[in-house]
């Protein structure tokens, strides 16, 4: 492959790129400059002016250190003080250095006809590790803008499809020094975004760099399937069972003479028909497993994709973030989980967590990227410098932009995913319930051993009066074996796991339909024994479509529409006629508090023009510019300097902002909850029409009208929103603690004091449709429904009253009085709570904490970064997929698509579902289990030529309804409203209820009478010939003529009509019947009647229903020999179904039967048992364990080198596959670059590739409670 022309120049052209302090002037750099009007919408950021270059941190920082007139020391521009050139690491390595590839990432390197100025290895390498010298040799943040041909204020362009026109690196890397600021922007302002979608957008961008998703997980091929499923000891050790009574079959048809007046020897048959019911087994299975390999790959490709903020062709729009390319313009904000690595462009405040990425756990400062060229040019530069963004990390502060550089497989994160792409999950219920399988298999495995040997002592003992063949006797032991290892295959319960994955895979697919993205599997089931929830207010149980409806301005001046204040007296205006008294000054200064003061932004969705961010802050935003007369928000922010920032903080319940005035003064403009606004201020305006802004004090009674005023927009459900100011001569005031990593920013806690009140707005939030009738399902469903909220008292408890949450007996407290009680007070008001008002993040995590404590199954929503403990915490934590962080979706366990309480709803219906599909299924297979094992055994030990009445191929058609298609069958039922009318399982419920024992012994109790009956009194019942017997029939034989075998006689006329097979086929026929009734009467745990219930609805239902009744009916007439039946007529068939049909009578008969009599019952008979059953499996444990100990060293010397030999095999073909494809793809471009990326990027990676925790686990204890199915009511 030849390289492209995008190389690094050589080792002597650095003094090119970094000029000496003497020498600064050509590579004096000048701030972006503001979008025009033309921008449609511009950047939040990038239209604050001269910003970028600020360094601003929030109030998070703890110093102790006060401000003082001291100068800096730093040197900058024309400074008459002169510095030594700070040195940061690699400074001394020149480009070709600093570029220089790793062996194991060349191919990164070499790129085929590109249009950039710079390869994806040479991208990778500003981040492995983070390096200022690599930084510098791309020409900072100006070269990578010009070399990967974007725009730093626009981004890309929508249109873009390939690029004709190529930049070489040194042309990029010189445009860093030699460009002209004002010759950008690359792309035109002006630039309509199209609605569109673009044939081929951005395929030169997708063919160098690769866009932003990673390779899906190699899937299991159906093959490897088939064989896992076929991997299992007793298949095996049945197959070559099978494979030798074949082998002898065939040995007496073709090797021995046949006897004079005999037909061909059909004995191989069974060896055959025992084979091929193996593989449509393995076929049955491996096909289940496929398909649930495919809904799980949905359901990832589903989890993994959220939308992001990007600027495209100067507008803000939302996108995939799958859609991400290198050259994109992405916003970043606090909660947000980086997608693609970058560098930062500009912004306030930015730092992030990168222990997922790298093991670092403290929060790490950002600066810009231009700051950092600057600081360079300049010779100051140092290693703390750090304008890198890492993929994976989180954002926790601030907000800003940042320039992608490396998407997909070529990121710092997505090198980590491609190494660690992991395993689907086991949930707790499919661990319980693999160690309850093993638990049955062992008994079954017990049974059949019992058998075996109790079969070949009685052969043995046989054995000196048979005159059989070698050839025959051989075939009678391989009869025994089969039949012991059949029972083996139908003991060992394999269904139980694939039940659940199946009822997982089933309601997930359906509740994300429903609004419901389930992360964790876990968290499905687990949510149908949830017993109370505890929901935020805004955007859940409201639509989160804000809109201001009243307000107050100054103290004094009120305003509304369609409301009603409490005080008759007050003068209450339309929106015009207030905002109409307001003289220019305040105007202005309002619209700086509502424009300034914000991180929302315009931009499209759907289409449609809109402001993107806070519900709060678009509802804020649409006010001014409807009464405010507010332009384009860009416009409003040009020109403005922002001197430090103030994210919202959930703990402070405010975010504010300080800009720099044009008379060199400065402004901090706060907003936030008006209880809390209010007792910060302590000066107003008196007259929002006079020009001046001088503040005057704020009297009590003016406080007080405001204070009322709060108390009446909060008992309408109004959010209360209120605004303060304050003028200040410097920044930062003098006197005032600064933050300890930057002296230039102050805290927020010394410089919010003593602010002038602005007003009040108050903005409604409307309650969702149907959320009232939500919550009263929830409380009939026996789970409590509790509210925490950021809302005031009396906000929360209003909108408490009109969804259903509080009662009258009722308790509503404060976040603040909560956190102060003991454990022992909040363990005793909890039972009355129900509604949390001014709650902090870390009061919903003690919330859940306690509840926990007290036995509670959580379940909680949140949306926000500081959230994350609490999600994290619960039993079931769910996050708002439209407002909520990306950190909170992360630590939630599943997302609500539509912020939706009904939602929620449908989580504990599908979650009940599951746990019900899975008890469903597991009384059914107990009953099936028990009954065939014990039928198989008894007929077997009973029978003179020790055949069971089930064959082994019967048995696997048996195995195969109940672990396949009942598994599919009973995990499909959709649940239906009725589920939510009884009360959670507790989470020390058992997996087998009283009701489900009753049902489980009741029905094996009918099934085996009938079946016993069948086949012992069969002969009497149904006026069969009695010489037909098999024990009359060897008296007969001896008569007629001694020394005959029994099969030998058998072909004589004596019993020509076979009438034992034909009872043989009746039973045979009954059992299965019997299961396919039973499974109409598993459809309920409950002691409800109505078994046809929905089952109309339940297309899997029926249609497997009538494949087994289709197969059944043809194994009867078509089986033959291969099942060791004969074709029964009319009467017989009738017999069969009427011997079957009363189980669903008797299922009345027994939901008739109290829980509370069947459950004394029980427990007398288990006492019983326990006394019996202990000594006895003291004794066979004594007597197997030699046994299971010989078993182990036999399978390890004949098994083991199978397995090694296959893995080998197949080790092998895949590596050569891998080769060939390697080969094959050399001169594909990117589609190579994937495939070498799995491997070889791992091992150069700088990051570790299990980073340590991020917290202890006491704080996010991981483990789930105990899962538990429900309690038939």
């Amino acid at each position: 492959m030849s390289q492209s022309h995008n190389q690094p120049p050589s080792d002597t052209d650095l003094d090119d790129l970094t000029p000496s302090s003497s020498e600064q002037s050509p590579l004096s750099l000048q701030v972006p400059s503001s979008p025009t009007s033309k921008s449609l919408g511009g950047d939040t950021l990038r239209s604050r002016a001269d910003s970028f270059n600020s360094t601003a941190e929030t109030s998070r920082s703890r110093a102790n250190s006060f401000n003082s007139k001291a100068e800096t020391t730093r040197s900058r521009g024309n400074s008459d003080l002169t510095t030594l050139r700070s040195r940061f690491e690699g400074d001394e390595l020149t480009t070709g250095e600093a570029l220089r590839p790793d062996k194991s990432t060349e191919k990164d390197f070499e790129v085929d006809n590109s249009p950039f100025a710079f390869s994806p290895g040479q991208l990778n390498k500003t981040l492995n590790p983070k390096s200022l010298a690599v930084y510098r040799a791309l020409g900072g943040i100006y070269g990578l803008e010009r070399g990967l041909k974007t725009d730093l204020l626009a981004g890309l362009s929508v249109d873009e499809t390939s690029i004709p026109d190529k930049i070489t690196f040194d042309e990029a890397t010189a445009s860093a020094r030699s460009k002209p600021i004002d010759a950008r922007p690359i792309i035109a302002q002006e630039a309509i975004v199209t609605g569109r979608e673009i044939e081929g957008q951005f395929n030169d961008r997708k063919r160098i760099f690769n866009d932003n998703r990673l390779p899906a997980k190699k899937a299991v091929s159906i093959w490897r399937l088939f064989w896992n499923a076929y991997n299992d000891r007793v298949l095996l050790i049945l197959t070559a069972a099978a494979v030798i009574s074949l082998a002898l079959g065939v040995y007496e048809a073709v090797g021995q003479p046949k006897e004079p007046g005999k037909g061909q020897s059909l004995d191989w048959v069974e060896g055959l028909a025992i084979t091929i019911a193996v593989v449509i087994v393995v076929l049955v299975t491996g096909l289940n497993d496929y398909r649930r390999e495919k809904q799980f790959a949905a359901l990832n490709a589903r989890k993994d994709d959220r939308q992001v903020k990007a600027i495209r062709s100067g507008k803000s729009v939302m996108i995939s973030v799958f859609d991400v390319m290198v050259g994109d313009i992405l916003h970043l904000e606090s909660g947000d989980s980086i997608p693609a690595d970058g560098i930062l462009v500009g912004g306030h405040g930015i730092r992030c967590d990168e222990s997922s990425a790298t093991g670092e756990s403290d929060a790490m400062k950002k600066t810009g990227g231009s700051e950092v060229w600057q600081r360079m040019v300049e010779g100051t530069a140092t290693s703390k410098l750090d304008p890198f963004i890492i993929s994976g990390s989180k954002v926790l502060e601030g907000v800003g932009t940042y320039l992608v550089t490396s998407v997909g497989v070529n990121s710092s994160f997505g090198k980590i995913m491609m190494g660690l792409q992991a395993e689907n999950e086991e949930t707790p219920l499919q661990a319980k319930l693999a160690k309850m399988a093993n638990w049955i298999g062992y008994l079954g495995t017990s049974a059949a051993g019992l058998l075996f040997f109790i079969l070949l002592f009685r052969f043995v003992a046989g054995l000196p009066t048979n005159t059989d063949t070698p050839a025959k006797r051989g075939s009678a032991f391989l009869d025994i074996l089969i039949v012991a290892i059949t029972i083996i295959v139908v003991a060992v319960p394999e269904g139980l796991p694939v039940a659940v994955t199946l009822a997982l895979s089933f309601a997930t697919k359906k509740m994300f339909k429903e609004n419901n993205l389930v992360r964790h599997l876990r968290a499905c089931e687990t949510m149908g024994n949830a017993t109370t929830i505890c929901s935020d207010k805004t955007g859940t149980l409201t639509q989160n479509k804000m809109t201001v409806v009243a307000g107050l301005l100054g103290t004094h001046t009120n305003f509304a529409r369609d409301i009603v204040l409490s005080d008759e007296d007050k003068t209450v205006l339309t929106f015009a006629a207030a905002f109409g008294r307001l003289s220019p000054e305040v105007r202005s200064l309002l619209l700086q508090s509502i424009a300034i003061n914000s991180t929302a932004f315009e931009g499209e969705e759907d289409g449609k023009a809109t402001y993107i961010g806070s519900k709060t802050e678009t509802a804020l935003l649409t006010m001014a510019k409807e009464f405010l007369g507010m332009g384009p928000v860009a416009e409003e922010r040009a020109g403005v300097e922002i001197v430090q920032l103030f994210p919202f903080d959930s703990d402070r319940k405010c975010m504010g902002v300080v800009i720099r005035l044009a008379n060199g003064s400065y402004r901090l403009l706060v907003k936030g909850a008006a209880e809390i606004m209010l007792a910060h201020a302590t000066e107003e305006l008196p007259d929002i029409s006079a020009p001046s802004l001088e503040p005057f004090e704020l009297s009590e009674p003016a406080r007080m009208q405001a204070s009322a005023n709060i108390d009446d927009f909060a008992t309408q459900s109004l959010r209360t929103i209120a605004m303060l100011f304050k003028d200040f001569q410097q920044w930062p005031p003098l006197g005032v603690q600064t933050l300890e990593d930057d002296r230039t920013m102050a805290r927020f806690e010394d410089v919010c004091q003593d602010m002038t009140f602005l007003g009040i707005v108050g903005i409604q939030d409307p309650l969702r449709d149907g959320v009232a009738y939500a919550v009263k399902r929830c409380q009939d469903a026996g789970i409590v429904v509790r509210m925490v909220t950021g809302d005031n008292l009396t906000t929360a408890s209003a909108i408490a009253k009109q969804c259903g949450i509080k009662t009258e007996k009722g308790l509503v407290m404060e976040g603040p009085k909560f956190r102060q009680l003991s454990d022992e007070e909040m363990d005793e008001i909890l039972p009355d709570l129900q509604v949390l008002a001014r709650s902090s993040p870390d009061d919903k995590r003690i919330l859940v904490s306690r509840l926990k404590h007290l036995g509670e199954t959580v379940a909680v929503t949140g949306d926000g970064t500081n959230d994350g403990p609490a999600l994290k915490l619960a039993d079931v934590g769910f996050s708002m997929g439209i407002a909520g962080t990306e950190v909170a979706k992360e630590a939630s366990a599943i997302i609500l698509m539509d912020d939706n309480f009904s939602s929620i709803v449908k989580a504990v219906m599908w979650g009940r579902s599951v746990n019900d599909a899975v008890s469903k299924f597991l009384q059914f297979q107990i009953t099936v289990n028990i009954t065939a094992v014990v039928l198989a055994f008894i007929s077997a030990v009973s029978s003179s030529k020790m055949h069971s009445v089930l064959s082994a191929v019967q048995l696997l058609w048996v195995n195969l309804i109940m672990d396949t298609f009942a598994a599919l069958a009973l995990a499909t039922d959709a649940p239906t409203e009725q589920i939510l009318d009884r009360k959670p399982a507790p989470k020390s419920a058992p997996l087998i209820t009283t009701n489900m024992w009753k049902m489980i012994i009741g029905q094996t109790i009918y099934q085996l009478l009938v079946t016993f009956v069948l086949y012992f009194a069969g002969y009497d019942i149904l006026g069969y010939d009695t010489k037909c017997l098999p024990q009359n029939l060897m008296r007969e034989c001896a008569s007629i003529a001694p020394g005959l075998a029994l099969d030998k006689c058998l072909d004589t006329a004596l019993c020509t009509d076979n009438m034992h097979t034909q009872l043989n086929t009746m039973v045979f026929n009954t059992f299965v019947w019997m299961q396919i009734f039973n499974e109409f009467n598993n459809r309920r745990l409950d002691n409800k009647l109505n078994i046809f219930e929905g089952v109309l609805r339940n297309y899997f239902f029926i249609g497997i229903n009538c494949i087994m009744v289709g197969g059944q009916v043809m194994i009867v007439f078509v089986g033959g020999k291969a099942f060791e039946i004969v074709r029964i007529d009319g009467t017989q068939w009738a017999v069969c179904i009427l011997c079957a049909l009363p189980c669903l009578l008797w299922a009345v008969v027994l939901r008739c039967i109290p829980d509370v009599y069947a459950k004394a019952v029980f427990d007398f008979f288990s006492k019983i048992w326990l006394a019996v059953a202990r000594p006895v499996m003291k004794v066979l444990a004594m007597i197997f364990r030699p046994v299971a100990t010989a078993w182990r060293s036999l399978s390890r010397a004949v098994f083991a080198p199978t397995k090694r030999f296959s893995r080998r095999t197949v080790s092998k073909m895949s590596r050569k596959k891998a080769t060939e494809d390697e080969a094959f793809g050399k001169g594909k471009g990117a589609a190579a670059d994937v495939e070498a990326a799995k491997g070889s990027e791992m091992d150069t990676m700088a990051s570790p590739k299990t980073p340590p925790p991020q917290h202890t686990s006491a704080e996010f204890p991981m483990q789930p409670p105990p899962i538990t199915l429900t309690k038939a009511s």
